[in-house]
């Protein structure tokens, strides 16, 4: 009976309204998902905790939004009931062995880091349950894409409770971890291709002869303003694409041009070979 009693305290559900939040590693992403979550009434900052080793700008860029910095990592896992791993990817292992002992089953651990796999996290830990999420640049504006991936001891009840405070800085779908390398290659580094796509249109622009800063400003907000159609109608982007394209217009002629240049091809290309090198890297 006693180890059937003991087995029960060791999984204990995670208060979802009153649970303590803490960061391991104070960085910019750390940084978004707390701002995130105070600013959107997930969780207020006094249930929130990180620790600051060095960089006093990092501790005054927390303190700023009310969230408490503590003087060792230790002392974050002792006050969370949830730990979020937001270090390097290269120093995950060593963190994660150094704080094992207050790792207990009765604290969901979650990961940020890029390229750690599930099995290696719940290794070090000692314990399976961790939820692994990849989010990407855009939780600095509120606009993240994140995919989560659940553990073995990770219940139903803790993936909500993920999905709710990753929720708070954009948008974010659970997945098999088979598929991050393939996630990596599109909403990882996508960002990258998108802004190389609005400095090409700008150029263009200007080669049209509009000023570069109307051209730029142009560009920017008809990127943003094609990705709000294809989320709000929840039209197939190719029927958007249909739809403005009236016989012999301006648009046809543009989209022959893209079509020459390969353009569908080479972002193809450019998300397998990401994909690629995010599993050589892992």
């Amino acid at each position: 009976m006693h180890s059937f009693l003991s087995h029960i305290m060791e999984i204990l559900p995670i208060p979802a309204n009153s649970y303590t939040l803490g960061f391991i590693g104070a960085g910019k992403m750390a940084e978004s998902i707390a701002s995130g979550a105070v600013r959107s009434g997930v969780l207020p900052p006094s249930r929130i905790r990180t620790a600051v080793h060095s960089n006093p700008a990092r501790r005054t860029a927390f303190e700023s939004f009310g969230v408490t910095v503590l003087s060792s990592n230790e002392d974050v896992v002792r006050e969370s009931n949830v730990v979020v791993f937001s270090v390097k990817p290269q120093l995950v292992k060593d963190v994660v062995l150094k704080l094992k002992p207050l790792l207990t089953k009765n604290k969901l651990l979650v990961s940020v880091a890029a390229g750690v796999k599930l099995k290696d996290l719940q290794e070090w830990a000692g314990h399976d349950r961790f939820i692994r999420v990849m989010p990407n640049t855009a939780a600095t504006v509120g606009e993240a894409s994140s995919v989560m991936s659940l553990g073995g001891a990770a219940t139903e009840e803790d993936g909500n409770i993920i999905g709710k405070l990753f929720g708070s800085i954009g948008k974010i779908w659970k997945a098999d971890e088979k598929y991050f390398d393939g996630i990596t290659g599109l909403s990882g580094s996508g960002p990258a291709y998108i802004y190389l796509v609005i400095e090409a249109l700008a150029d263009g622009g200007v080669a049209a002869g509009l000023p570069r800063d109307l051209s730029l400003s142009l560009a920017s907000q008809t990127v943003l303003g094609a990705a709000s159609m294809v989320i709000q109608t929840g039209k197939h982007p190719g029927q958007l694409k249909d739809d403005v394209t009236s016989p012999g217009g301006t648009t046809i002629r543009g989209f022959h041009e893209l079509e020459k240049g390969g353009l569908r091809g080479t972002l193809m290309n450019a998300v397998v070979a990401a994909a690629k090198r995010s599993q050589e890297l892992s």
